[in-house]
């Protein structure tokens, strides 16, 4: 088993091996050359780092986790991971801003080539939005297209990721898979698959969401409806001015709804009450969709069986979840879940050979993120290409992001869609060899700091 070395102890253990660690030739895609990582890295904590008592913890073969729960130094436990599974490997670190880091781990046998963006979550400059093409809820656009949607005052983009699953082709591409919320506004519904989010509170947060979003009609029945989304058979869709110009409906029943009273209106937020009165009853769809007006969209069997309604009429439209999302300002789906308390979790089994999950144990380009205590973690894995990445599997991927030290982490979408951004730069390598275009994305801002004030008084630790 090669001896395994971080490129910060390089000069230590070149003198105490009597030679330098690097003897292998390095991947020759990309022609990097390793370099030490700077020492304002490593006084800052979050470079790879290697202690004396962990280099000889990795000398013994031993799997450990040193880096504990708080990623006191990020490369100490991929060291231990991957001598554990006898790889050589390197870290490249291409840069570092206060409170974040960027690093490419490779690992030539595999081979693998890792990309992770690094930031103290308990530093309340750094916070976490999500954004979709267009700044709507339907369309597709490159991430690095989306980047530049966000509002200047919300602060500066520092690094990104791609997002959710979702349709690809036909009216609704770009339709999320599951829950999106932007800046506090639902713009898709969750579906009953893994999300993240950030509560009330400012707090990081991943399981399974349940949409409870139920319309009352003027008799007392209730019925779930969609959102934003196409409209199947036998199903209720709200389209709200996030959609676009119109429903993209075809025949069926379309209720425009306007505000009733002084309650809350749009934006659409989780876990309110809207009281809406009917204001038109449209016999067809494609409905044009106004500023300040809602549209439900009844499918024709849908709209067989609901109440009827005339103008005028009052429904409350309910936007409740299980676990309850009441005032998140940031969310997007994925999954499933990776890392809960620490261990990497079962993968979900179905009994069909669907690609959803026939893909999960194959390696492919992976997308993931995770947090601990102290740190968020944005981490990317290059695929499909023999000479520099091969991916992972979920289940490598799992392991791989709990020996990161992460106790809560999620995956998102992969394959070609896998891309990360870090301070103006694409700085993985795509499998199509291009960006592609993608539904919606992850990103880390730094909020603007008046001149004067420090970033810990700064208020709030997420969007």
């Amino acid at each position: 088993m090669p001896h395994y070395c971080h490129p910060d102890m390089m000069s230590r253990c070149a003198r105490r091996r009597g030679g330098p660690i690097y003897r292998r030739p390095l991947d020759s895609h990309h022609g990097e050359q390793p370099t030490e990582v700077s020492r304002s890295a490593q006084k800052n904590g979050f470079a790879p780092r290697l202690s004396q008592a962990s280099t000889n913890t990795v000398q013994r073969g031993r799997r450990t986790s040193s880096l504990g729960r708080g990623f006191p130094g990020l490369g100490m436990v991929v060291a231990n991971l991957l001598f554990w599974w006898g790889i050589w490997a390197y870290a490249q670190v291409a840069s570092l801003a206060d409170g974040i880091a960027y690093t490419n781990y490779r690992v030539a046998k595999v081979p693998w080539s890792v990309h992770v963006v690094q930031w103290d979550r308990t530093d309340p400059v750094f916070v976490i939005h999500t954004e979709h093409a267009g700044g709507g809820a339907l369309g597709l656009a490159r991430l690095t297209d989306q980047i530049p949607l966000l509002k200047p005052e919300l602060g500066r983009p520092v690094a990104a990721v791609n997002g959710d699953f979702y349709q690809r082709d036909m009216v609704y591409a770009g339709d999320p898979r599951g829950l999106q919320i932007m800046e506090g506004e639902v713009i898709s519904a969750p579906m009953g698959g893994a999300a993240f989010w950030i509560d009330a509170f400012g707090h990081p947060r991943v399981t399974n969401v349940v949409s409870r979003f139920t319309v009352t009609w003027p008799n007392g029945a209730q019925t779930r409806f969609g959102l934003n989304e196409e409209r199947r058979k036998g199903a209720l869709v709200l389209y709200t001015p996030a959609a676009g110009s119109s429903t993209h409906t075809s025949g069926g029943r379309e209720l425009v709804l306007e505000r009733e009273g002084a309650g809350p209106w749009l934006p659409l937020g989780m876990g309110e009450t809207y009281l809406a009165r009917v204001r038109e009853v449209r016999e067809a769809g494609d409905t044009h969709l106004e500023p300040q007006a809602l549209v439900l969209s009844l499918d024709p069997a849908a709209a067989s069986v609901a109440p009827k309604v005339e103008p005028g009429a009052a429904l409350r439209l309910d936007t409740a979840s299980i676990p309850n999302l009441w005032h998140a300002r940031a969310a997007i789906s994925g999954g499933p879940v990776l890392v809960r308390k620490g261990r990497p979790q079962p993968l979900p089994k179905s009994g069909t050979e669907s690609y959803q999950y026939s893909s999960m144990s194959e390696r492919h380009p992976r997308t993931a993120i995770g947090w601990n205590q102290r740190y968020f973690l944005l981490v990317e894995v290059d695929g499909r290409q023999k000479d520099l990445s091969v991916g992972m599997t979920l289940e490598e991927l799992a392991g791989y992001l709990a020996d990161l030290g992460c106790e809560e982490a999620m995956n998102l979408d992969g394959g070609g869609s896998s891309i990360l951004w870090y301070e103006g730069k694409i700085r993985n390598s795509p499998c199509d060899g291009r960006e592609r275009e993608i539904a919606n994305s992850i990103i880390v801002l730094r909020k603007n700091i008046p001149a004067g004030a420090s970033s810990t008084t700064a208020k709030g630790s997420a969007d």
